[in-house]
């Protein structure tokens, strides 16, 4: 009888090599090119795929046993949570209406990163970098049903968080991350990892997802401050792929160099466009604060940002083009941001207000540069007119942005008291931009944002109004028409704070409660 040979085990390398190039092979039917026809158009050139590394060496099996034990812990947080009314647990009313934006604006790009990575992943000839975008793309889609399940508890009892995914397609300020993604998504598969795990997962999402979670704990959240570390967690993996991809671009070949920084200048703005809603919530919307937006921006992008480009310096790759302009705009973006979602409450679904004395100071302490000198009396001044019953809100529409969308809120580097404005003009059009970023970006392919769907030319062009709406009409208001085309709840999902539904039955409830 022969005797039994034992089968050595594979070690780590040899597995995950196993696990992924392992199961790659060259096709026979179709040429290579036109079975992966999208990772050479951009221009980049990759001599040899297996130069990709993944340092987690993470294989499918491992994978799901990683991230089942993570959500049995999430969901039993979850499910005490609910189970307990946690939501009588958190400082105030007014911090609900900072988990309205976050599901109104941030839960829905989770879904949007997952449609992309599983595109990416189809598109790279590349085995290692197709399993590691396959299980980024679910990453992502767990992210979204987690953040959802998670805050569904608020959205039992309070206003503006029913109608997500319908308004994150239609409202004016939800253009913004929408725009951001579409425009991502729309890319090739090398500038979407540039655009997503790179710029926004490896430079930018600490700025969301750790002050973010960190201020939901102070204001007694734990809900969300559980999902958000389960995310963070999945992020550490995220930031790695990002930086792989660039370093492997950047190795492969020199003609690469100019590519991927003309990428990296234009994903860092727009990525830091798009957390001026963030620096806001940051800023403005936690009853209880802990780091400002400024601080956060020294800390997680000044500090660790700058030490990232440096390192990519050896690669011929230097800070973004927009780094000091948004340095300097730590000191004002988050403001900016408030005044205007203050003049513009009657049309967001969430509440403003004016914060109080004992907050202004707060901000006048983390802003001694700017806050005092430019907004406080601004503030002020709002407080004295809602107290004498002249709450202003603002029924104009504002111009936006053709690239980021934002608003023209953004003031000239080196001068807060000046809104910035540039212009571009293409096949006989004028577009306008609120930085040299912006049109930067738009003329290098205006091709491409000429096609953007901006809120107020949509409004303005009768395409905001449900069917059968007659705009010539006698008496027709356009906002009700709008806000009723965004089935927003008019003085219940909106207007200020003070006096709102949400405040009278938080308050009712806790009492209640006590």
């Amino acid at each position: 009888m022969d005797t039994r040979v034992l089968k050595r085990k594979l070690g780590l390398k040899e597995r995950y090599a196993a696990m992924t190039r392992g199961l790659g092979w060259e096709t026979t039917y179709q040429p290579m090119d036109q079975v992966y026809p999208y990772d050479k158009y951009e221009g980049i050139k990759i001599h040899d795929w297996d130069q990709w590394q993944d340092p987690f060496r993470l294989t499918m099996d491992a994978y799901w046993k990683y991230q089942g034990e993570k959500e049995r812990k999430l969901y039993a947080v979850i499910d005490a949570f609910a189970q307990n009314n946690g939501f009588l647990g958190i400082s105030d009313a007014r911090y609900v209406n900072a988990l309205k934006l976050f599901i109104q604006g941030v839960s829905p790009l989770e879904y949007y990163a997952h449609r992309g990575f599983a595109h990416a992943g189809r598109a790279f000839r590349g085995e290692g970098a197709r399993v590691a975008c396959q299980m980024q793309s679910i990453d992502e889609l767990r992210h979204y049903q987690t953040e959802t399940h998670a805050i569904s508890t608020y959205n039992k009892y309070f206003n503006g968080m029913h109608h997500a995914n319908h308004w994150f397609d239609r409202v004016w300020y939800l253009s913004v991350p929408k725009s951001f993604f579409e425009d991502a998504c729309t890319a090739g598969p090398f500038e979407f990892l540039t655009s997503v795990s790179f710029s926004f997962e490896y430079v930018l999402t600490n700025l969301l997802f750790v002050p973010f979670m960190s201020g939901a704990a102070h204001n007694g959240d734990m809900s969300t401050v559980t999902f958000g570390f389960s995310a963070q967690s999945d992020e550490s993996r995220h930031m790695t792929l990002g930086i792989e991809c660039i370093k492997f671009m950047l190795e492969q070949d020199e003609g690469n160099v100019p590519i991927v920084q003309r990428w990296i200048d234009k994903w860092f703005w727009r990525g830091y466009r798009l957390l001026t809603l963030v620096a806001m919530m940051q800023d403005y919307m936690l009853p209880k604060r802990g780091l400002s937006w400024k601080e956060a921006w020294e800390m997680y992008a000044e500090s660790n940002g700058g030490a990232l480009f440096k390192d990519l310096s050896r690669y011929g790759i230097r800070e973004p083009k927009g780094w000091v302009d948004a340095c300097e705009g730590k000191h004002h973006i988050s403001h900016q941001a408030w005044n205007t979602f203050y003049n513009y409450a009657a049309a967001a679904a969430f509440h403003t207000w004016v914060p109080s004395d004992e907050e202004l100071d707060w901000l006048s302490q983390k802003y001694p540069d700017s806050f005092d000198r430019y907004y406080r009396p601004l503030f002020e001044y709002y407080r004295e007119q809602q107290q004498a019953g002249n709450r202003f809100y603002n029924k104009n529409l504002p111009m936006l942005c053709t690239t980021c969308q934002v608003p023209m809120l953004f003031t000239e580097p080196g001068d807060p008291t000046r809104i910035c404005y540039r212009e571009s003009t293409y096949e006989g059009e004028t577009y306008h931009f609120c930085s040299d970023h912006c049109k930067g970006i738009f003329d290098h392919e205006p091709e491409k944002y000429v096609q953007s769907w901006l809120p107020v030319h949509q409004i303005y062009q009768g395409h905001c109004f449900k069917p059968g709406v007659d705009p010539t009409a006698p008496g027709f208001d356009p906002l009700a028409a709008v806000l009723d085309y965004y089935e927003l709840q008019f003085g219940r999902d909106n207007l200020d704070f003070e006096g709102s539904e949400d405040q009278r039955n938080f308050a009712r409830w806790r009492a209640g409660a006590a």
